[in-house]
């Protein structure tokens, strides 16, 4: 069998106070998930386990090296994953705001997951 493609969703999240690259990643998967509902994964393809699902996520992120990888992709609610980070996203002079985060850098990750299953 081999692995098509179904659904391409994208999705932006950023941490306002703090510069935490790591919580705008998990704000943009859940961002991409929350316009996405695969129904016709089930219906159509007939899936029986939305575990079944491969997704593919990549992230453009201003600070690649600061990601925690494994944290990111606890926010995909389904399916094996994989993950390709590249350098993109932006960072900006926000507020700072300690009580809120540390520094005053606003950072804005974004996402591409891409939904495959066996067919």
């Amino acid at each position: 069998m081999a692995l098509k493609r179904f659904v391409v969703e994208l999705g932006m999240g950023s941490d306002l106070h703090g510069g935490d690259v790591t919580k705008a990643a998990q704000k943009a998967i859940r961002d991409a998930v929350s316009r996405s509902c695969l129904c016709g994964l089930m219906e159509i393809v007939g899936l029986t386990d939305p575990n079944q699902m491969h997704v593919d996520v990549k992230l453009g992120c201003p600070y690649p090296d600061k990601l925690d990888r494994e944290a990111v992709l606890k926010a995909v609610p389904f399916g094996a994953t994989k993950l390709e980070v590249a350098t993109g996203g932006l960072a900006v002079r926000g507020l700072s705001l300690p009580e809120l985060g540390a520094g005053d850098t606003i950072v804005t990750v974004v996402a591409a997951l891409t939904v495959c299953v066996e067919v």
